[in-house]
């Protein structure tokens, strides 16, 4: 077991007793989804990058809802997803600021020195290898996009 699914774990455990009905949901579905990638990769103990690809997809599935939530005027799911969104980014590592990524991607684009738009792709591989779990590649491309088109 890695390091973070035994503090998953713990911390399932902590809101069982101090009966905290979301975060015991929030983290319970983390862990079904923990084994069901485990089970997908015919492994019985994940890397901790795995579990962490795990907990950044629920994180995606989850603003996601948000957002569907919101458009559909469903205000009372929206606020329920916000506190298990809030819940799982603690268990996310530190994420780059926007001037962190900027930082990184005016770099990459120096050594590049992209020309055409379609050389987004290239900044964007590069910008995402550097800052990989550290971003959300929608704000290292809405970055890419303004730096690139910007001359």
């Amino acid at each position: 077991m890695t390091d973070l699914e035994d503090k998953i774990k713990k911390d399932t455990i902590e809101a069982l007793k101090n009966k905290d009905g979301v975060k015991v949901t929030t983290l319970r579905m983390l862990q079904a989804a923990i084994q069901r990638k485990a089970i997908e990769n015919r492994k019985e103990e994940l890397k901790e990058e795995d579990v962490l690809q795990v907990l950044k997809k629920q994180v995606k599935q989850i603003k996601d809802s948000i957002e569907a939530f919101t458009n559909g005027n469903r205000n009372d799911l929206v606020e329920k997803e916000k506190v298990s969104l809030s819940i799982l980014k603690d268990y996310l590592p530190p994420q780059a600021s926007l001037e962190e990524i900027k930082e990184v991607v005016l770099k990459i684009k120096d050594e590049i020195n992209p020309q055409l738009p379609a050389d987004f792709g290239k900044v964007m591989k590069e910008a995402m290898a550097v800052l990989k779990g550290k971003a959300d590649g929608k704000d290292v491309s809405v970055i890419i996009k303004q730096l690139l088109l910007k001359k």
